[in-house]
């Protein structure tokens, strides 16, 4: 591959040699080698353009040797981070009861649980900017709103992206969107504007509410009934004995009815099995989540 001449050839040899890549290293990578350059050139004003590449590519490797680098740190990051692999089960109950080893189950049982209050925040954030940027467009500064909306849904993204990639385990990006620089700067925002990823992203927050309430539902939900049932019959057992003043029992039309100790296995039974059938649920919701948000959030490496 031949030296490149410009920033813009540089990049575009190092996309070349990261495709294939998962979307998110290519972007980490674009943008810290930009960086990089450009912080060089601005080192080096006098230096012709050319004449600075060739010596940083000496320094900092050619696109080829930064790809290769970047996909091996990848793989080193990937094996550190990775949680402990849990057994293979072969039976049907060692892969239903086995969930209860896996740390990914609790960290997406923790997500449900947080992306009510996140769904709440994204929703209204962006009904509040879409708002402001329409009913301001009328006058000067409706300009500059739209332009700082669309740039703070780009900044949630990234936030979004560490959430997930944290208690998923789904690669996000960890750097901003690539933006040729060399490009002026009201074309670099209508190309903002013009981006699908930056309607896919606001497409994403709208629906992280009515997800959020459906995964903090169902969370709550299979926590409360699931912990509700193992100790129901520890609390009848206790209420039998004069432990609580009054029975302990369910309370239907200011009726109570008290079950009887004969069926207090059985609500045990149900209930750790509903505690074991909610963190199934929660890692499955993990994996669809991780699956959306890469695919509304992170630009393709094409």
């Amino acid at each position: 591959m031949n030296t490149p001449a410009t920033i813009r050839e540089y990049l575009a040899q190092l996309r070349a040699a990261l495709a294939g890549a998962d979307p998110a290293l290519v972007q980490d990578a674009l943008y810290d080698a930009e960086d990089h350059l450009r912080s060089e050139m601005a080192d080096h004003p006098d230096t012709p353009e050319a004449e600075l590449l060739a010596r940083i590519v000496n320094s900092y490797g050619a696109p080829a040797e930064v790809a290769a680098i970047y996909v091996d740190q990848e793989r080193v990051v990937e094996q550190a981070l990775r949680p402990p692999q849990v057994p293979a089960r072969r039976s049907a109950l060692g892969r239903f009861f086995g969930v209860a080893a896996d740390p990914r189950s609790y960290a997406a049982l923790f997500y449900m649980l947080l992306s009510l209050a996140t769904g709440v925040f994204y929703f209204t954030w962006v009904v509040a900017g879409l708002s402001l940027s329409l009913g301001l467009s009328i006058l000067i500064i409706g300009i500059v709103v739209p332009v700082v909306f669309f740039g703070s849904v780009r900044v949630l993204a990234l936030v979004e992206g560490r959430i997930v990639e944290v208690l998923l385990g789904e690669r996000m990006p960890r750097r901003p969107v690539y933006a040729d620089r060399e490009r002026p700067l009201l074309k670099r925002i209508g190309a903002m504007f013009t981006d699908p990823r930056t309607w896919s992203t606001l497409l994403y927050m709208l629906l992280m509410l009515p997800l959020g309430i459906a995964y903090f539902t169902i969370a709550v939900v299979g926590i409360a009934l699931s912990l509700g049932l193992v100790f129901a019959p520890v609390a009848v057992l206790l209420s039998q004995y004069g432990a609580f003043d009054g029975n302990v029992g369910i309370q239907i039309d200011g009726e109570m009815i008290v079950p009887p100790l004969m069926v207090a296995p059985a609500a045990l039974i149900a209930g750790v099995i509903l505690l074991f059938a909610t963190l199934h649920v929660a890692r499955g919701v993990g994996r669809l989540q991780g699956a959306l948000a890469k695919h509304l959030l992170v630009p393709s490496s094409r």
